[in-house]
């Protein structure tokens, strides 16, 4: 653990947390895929005074903690640590290892790219941001298979938190026939982070439930280096919660069989240099949950469909991002001219667009120390 004892005047080294934006889904791949992204969760984490592990009772210590925040959010998020979602995600991970509470002098400086609500994967680049700074914090040296267990548990959709751990395309499964695994996807969210009361304190949320070992499990496939990734992202919020409101119980054999066929060859096709637009445009194509979600998005199925490799040379496939509201193009080239259209086919739907070209991101979350 990075608490040292009492006797000792060492200062804990600063370090600095980096998790990436992910697109979930990418088309076929509901609940099962997932890209990274290069908008950036940051997490600066500073020690102001010696660390010691004895002495303060848990309020002192939680007293001590500064939570400062900065960019996308900035005006929503709570700074209690008790009620913040990557700080409760640390502790809930520190507690299951027996460490009760953040050492004293920590102050944790948040600069947040990930626009929330957007579909863009800032819930989840929060929880594998919580993990990671437990792992830190206490010295865990956790695997990344175990990571994804304390993250899951949070996060129940493997898609979105893999991609965010790892880098890069995933793939990822839960194993819900597992009986240990089955077990831990019925532990109520409530148990492992509790809502907060008003009088939020270190009390909070002491003995949470520990994770069975390896619940989710991931695959990285190969992607083209000549990819990336034009995000056309609306000027509001929606609600995943909402997202999957909409969507059926049961499906159709043909339009599951439609999916995993796409799904199947969109796998080897993004790694294949050059890509090919005709093949991929068509296997990014989805019949299980974007068709439902049009009503919440006014002006996707336009822009799914009038924007393609024939009218904008250079245009791979183009999906909702997530839950939405974002729509997600892969291209090659052309990407201006991609999002300008997008922006007036929203345009016409009397909604706003920002856009943003981004690289993919390979090598997924990072811890750096300060030498």
């Amino acid at each position: 653990m990075i608490a040292s004892s009492s006797s000792s005047s060492a200062k804990a080294p600063d370090f600095t947390i980096r998790v990436p934006a992910t697109s979930a889904n990418i088309g076929p791949g509901f609940d099962v895929v997932g890209l990274s992204l290069s908008l950036y969760l940051t997490l600066t984490v500073h020690f102001e005074d010696p660390v010691s592990s004895s002495g303060p009772s848990s309020a002192q210590l939680s007293s001590g903690i500064t939570l400062l925040y900065e960019g996308e959010g900035a005006n929503e998020v709570p700074l209690d640590p008790y009620k913040n979602l990557t700080t409760r995600v640390a502790l809930y991970v520190l507690r299951c290892h027996d460490i009760p509470s953040f050492p004293l002098g920590v102050s944790i400086r948040v600069h947040n790219e990930i626009p929330f609500g957007r579909g863009l994967g800032s819930s989840g680049a929060a929880v594998i941001a919580g993990v990671l700074l437990a792992d830190a914090l206490g010295a865990l040296a956790l695997p990344r298979a175990r990571m994804l267990d304390f993250a899951l548990m949070v996060e129940r959709h493997p898609d979105n938190v893999a991609a965010a751990l790892v880098g890069g395309f995933v793939g990822s499964y839960l194993r819900e026939l597992d009986y240990a695994a089955t077990q831990a996807a019925s532990v109520p969210l409530a148990e492992v982070l509790p809502e907060y009361p008003p009088d939020a304190g270190p009390d909070w949320g002491r003995y949470p439930p520990v994770p069975p070992f390896g619940i989710g499990h991931w695959v990285q496939f190969t992607v083209s280096p000549a990819i990336k990734a034009v995000a056309i992202i609306p000027r509001f919020e929606l609600s995943t919660a909402k997202a999957r409101g909409v969507l059926p119980e049961l499906y159709s054999r043909k339009d599951l069989v439609f999916n995993l066929q796409r799904l199947a060859v969109l796998t080897l096709a993004l790694s294949q240099t050059p890509p090919d637009p005709e093949l991929i445009y068509e296997a990014m194509k989805d019949r299980v949950h974007q068709p439902y979600r049009k009503t919440l998005i006014p002006g996707l199925p336009e822009v799914t469909s009038s924007i393609t490799p024939e009218t904008h040379p250079g245009l791979l496939g183009i999906c909702l991002s997530g839950a939405g509201p974002t729509i997600l193009a892969l291209a090659t080239g052309g990407f201006e001219r991609i999002a300008e259209d997008a922006r007036k086919i929203f345009s016409e739907k009397n909604i706003e667009v920002d856009w943003k070209l981004l690289d993919i991101v390979t090598d997924g979350s990072s811890v750096q120390y300060t030498v």
